[in-house]
């Protein structure tokens, strides 16, 4: 399972930090990048639409003045995503800006594309789609992406319904390219878990938002803090999709967890609430199952720090089970 070299570049772990919409801009990403993880924001966060080239540039130049102080140290890419359903009418705009500005990875989201594929192709770019089953997954692919994005079940905010193990194991069966798991992965221990299941990097959301740099309330944060599994709330209310969301922001929305109505697609509407009063992300905060690992905001620097430690411990016990396990 090769994964691209331009990918590589400046890695301290094998994780993407996943575009968090709202709450991902261009102070997390450049922290993320800078860390050694690949930092990536939703390209609907900058609005104005003409605020986005704005932001390009200021995360070019970051990263830039980044490498030219710490040569050995280098920043890991960046990536922008993509809505490239056919009710985002900023497509063809932001699409524009990521070829002006060759933007090293695109993730697409609901929808595959192969215009979009091809336009980042023309400049070397590469494209991870994220999906939440075969079916998805193999379109993507014949539609030209390079890459995927398992979404599993447990995942923050839009979620599949499959479990991690199946969802890698059958991707494998005939997928040999870049893979990104997601899904209720929250410390270096899930990180090194996924790379063991087949996947190449763990894409990791919730987590960032308890992160100084992430634009989020303190009170989402806290939540988060405070928050385990058990306060996760499956739902397709607030967007029309399945989401995850935390059950605290849903009771204050004056709503009940246990007896949320049914929506569907036809509600499809990305931060407008669905058929809720409620809007989805501001006021109905979404979050994965893997939020009980989080402990405390800190920095986003910190926090992969922890991440890298915990991942390289759990890399030493697997080690040292396999030496006991050969010497028999």
């Amino acid at each position: 399972m090769a994964v691209p070299p331009a990918l590589m570049r400046g890695l301290r772990l094998p994780v993407i930090g996943s575009p968090l919409f709202i709450i991902s801009q261009p102070d997390l990403v450049i922290a993320q990048c800078t860390s050694g993880i690949i930092g990536s924001f939703p390209a609907l966060n900058a609005r104005p639409a003409d605020m986005l080239g704005e932001w390009l540039t200021r995360i070019d130049e970051a990263l830039a003045a980044h490498d030219e102080a710490h040569p050995d140290a280098p920043a890991a890419p960046y990536a922008v995503n993509l809505i490239v359903h056919r009710s985002n009418d900023r497509l063809e705009h932001d699409l524009a800006l990521c070829v002006k500005h060759k933007i090293p990875l695109v993730i697409t989201s609901l929808g595959a594309r192969e215009e979009v594929n091809e336009a980042v192709h023309s400049y070397g770019g590469l494209v991870f789609h994220d999906v939440i089953d075969q079916a998805f997954a193999r379109k993507a692919i014949e539609k030209g992406a390079d890459g995927l994005i398992l979404v599993a079940t447990g995942a923050g905010g839009h979620a599949g319904r499959q479990s991690p193990f199946a969802l890698v194991q059958e991707t494998r069966r005939w997928f040999d390219g870049p893979i990104a798991l997601s899904g209720a992965i929250a410390s270096g221990e899930a990180i090194l878990a996924a790379q063991l299941l087949g996947a190449d990097f763990a894409y990791i959301g919730s987590a960032f938002i308890a992160t100084e740099e992430a634009v989020a309330s303190e009170a989402y944060k806290q939540a988060l803090v405070e928050g385990a599994a058990g306060d996760i709330v499956l739902s397709n209310l607030f967007t029309g999709v399945h989401g995850n969301y935390l059950r605290a922001s849903i009771l204050a929305a004056g709503l009940d967890p246990e007896a949320l109505p049914q929506s569907d697609a036809s509600a499809m509407n990305f931060g407008s609430g669905g058929n809720s009063q409620a809007k989805a992300w501001r006021d109905i905060w979404g979050a994965g199952q893997g939020i009980g690992a989080i402990d405390a905001v800190r920095s986003a620097g910190d926090l992969i720090a922890q991440f890298e430690r915990q991942y390289r411990s759990a890399l030493a016990r697997k080690d040292a089970f396999a030496a006991r396990a050969v010497a028999g």
